[in-house]
């Protein structure tokens, strides 16, 4: 069982990665990314049997139990997210060659990335080197302390983006809700608008709740079934998406997508959404910030990096062949017509459309405090250590909630305030941005360049001692400079696409 108590929040403990990712439960790849920052190292060799099943103790003393099979689950399981709900519209903006050609281009990046990035877990020997068990481990033992700080940056400005997404798209969701229920009882031709602003103020005081738990040790069960839900809504999603494209009989789209002059669509709306459409798609095949804590569950022999190439292959290709089809077939059944969030778009069979949109919301109560939980680690550990004798930040106060067994809550001031604050802080500016295609293709912009692609060839490329002007250290450096044009690309326009929408939006107001 996970035991969040095991997380080196701050700088004391370590992180039994082992526990979480040799877990059945599918956590996000974002989520386990975000650990990477405040991870530290724990010290791979001789076996034995235990219960029946041959177990590995490596040379740090550490139990290893992960196969080809288990590598392979929790890569499918954890790249799978939210992001996964816009595919369908980001096809449409590109169209019916470009759109599948940059999904599968993306995977291939992700991929070609994630299979030097399995060289560098042991250095630096791929086989017989010192272990890094995480992927900020790598950074620093290639690069150096400052590209960690270069790199940890970028991880939290997209784990807070990410938090803003949510709250965006937990607001939708319950719209989506209301206004499905709304065209069942009244007929698909009511007006049924509904503004989300009330459910987003509710969605933040949940989360304000929820994230005075100290690091959700004792309620593990919300990340379990956030877990859950995140594959619910997206097969549901495909499924929906395969009815009705079968229901007309008719392959609905456009070679180059949504047509200029078509429904007020300028060419500028048209560049920017295309743009914004590529940090989508970047943002759905985050992959490489978890690979290696994968890998570090691995037993061995055979090495762990011939065992991770296989996981990856087949991971990835699994994740591909979801992604494509839900994005394509999305975009057949609804055309240049596509929604943003895919769910929002079916009226019909309701109760279908409100398990979906319900899941979303569930998954996303969860997901919330988990990316939220290192964010408030880390500033709550840098304010005890500047005042190390400040009772604000260190006196453990203690309640007991009446009429209700089980341990007394405990929390500090500093908890209590700044917790709460960033929460509201987080709320306030979704309620402000609440356009979720452009936080999505904002954060995807952010994370795609640095962390899929850069990062895994600098220090591939440190670990093998490629040389300069060779031709892999050529061909390495095309794809880091096509990287970086595809995050600008997708930054400008996620960035454009937020202004303009700020000239028409009314704010504190959300609509569907």
């Amino acid at each position: 069982m996970f035991r969040w108590r095991d997380v080196p929040w701050g700088s004391h403990g370590t992180l039994a990665w082992p526990v979480l990712l040799n877990s059945p439960l599918p956590f996000s790849a974002s989520f386990i990314a975000t650990l990477l920052a405040v991870a530290e190292s724990q010290k791979p060799s001789h076996t034995f049997k235990m219960r029946g099943e041959l177990e590995t103790v490596e040379d740090d003393d550490r139990v290893r139990t992960g196969t080809l099979w288990t590598a392979t689950t929790h890569a499918v399981t954890a790249v799978i997210g939210s992001g996964v709900l816009a595919l369908p519209w980001s096809v449409a903006q590109m169209g019916w060659i470009i759109g599948p050609i940059v999904l599968l281009a993306c995977s291939y990046v992700t991929y070609y990335t994630a299979i030097l990035l399995t060289d560098c877990y042991r250095t630096p020997d791929p086989v017989k080197g010192r272990r890094n068990y995480t992927y900020m481990d790598v950074v620093r033992s290639s690069l150096g302390p400052k590209n960690v700080l270069c790199c940890g940056f970028v991880q939290y400005a997209m784990l807070w983006g990410t938090m803003i997404g949510y709250t965006i798209t937990a607001a939708t969701s319950m719209m989506a809700v209301v206004r499905s229920n709304c065209y069942h009882y009244k007929g698909h031709d009511a007006s049924c608008s509904a503004s989300g602003t009330l459910y987003m103020i509710i969605f933040g005081m949940v989360e304000v709740v929820l994230s005075q738990f100290p690091n959700l040790e004792k309620i593990t069960i919300i990340s379990v079934v956030a877990a859950v839900m995140s594959f619910a809504y997206s097969l549901i999603g495909l499924f929906m998406c395969i009815a009705k494209f079968a229901s007309h009989h008719a392959i609905r789209g456009t070679v180059l997508g949504v047509e200029v002059g078509v429904d007020g669509v300028s060419a500028s709306t048209k560049t920017w959404h295309a743009l914004q459409a590529l940090g989508n798609i970047a943002f759905a095949y985050t992959y490489a910030m978890l690979l290696i804590e994968i890998q570090d569950t691995l037993k061995s022999p055979p090495p762990e990096n011939q065992t991770m190439k296989r996981a990856t292959f087949y991971g990835i290709g699994v994740t591909t062949i979801f992604y494509v089809s839900l994005g394509c077939i999305g975009y057949a059944a609804f055309g240049n017509d596509v929604p943003g969030n895919v769910l929002t778009g079916f009226k019909e069979p309701f109760w279908l459309v409100d398990i979906a949109n319900i899941a979303v919301l569930i998954h996303l109560v969860g997901a919330f405090q988990v990316y939220g939980q290192p964010i408030y680690a880390k500033y709550e550990g840098w304010l005890a250590k500047k005042w190390p004798e400040s009772a604000f930040f260190h006196h453990v106060y203690t309640f007991k909630l009446p009429f209700l067994k089980g341990p007394a809550i405990r929390f500090t001031k500093c908890r209590l305030v700044f917790r709460t604050l960033f929460v509201v802080l987080t709320t306030l500016v979704s309620l402000m941005l609440p356009f979720f295609n452009a936080i999505l293709g904002l954060l995807g912009a952010i994370a795609f360049w640095p962390l899929t692609v850069y990062y895994p060839i600098t220090v591939y490329i440190a670990q093998a001692k490629i040389k300069q002007w060779q031709p892999k250290w050529v061909i390495f450096q095309c794809l880091n400079s096509l990287a970086v044009i595809v995050s600008v690309l997708a930054a400008i326009g996620s960035v454009a696409d937020i202004a303009n929408r700020l000239k028409h939006a009314t704010i504190f107001k959300i609509e569907l």
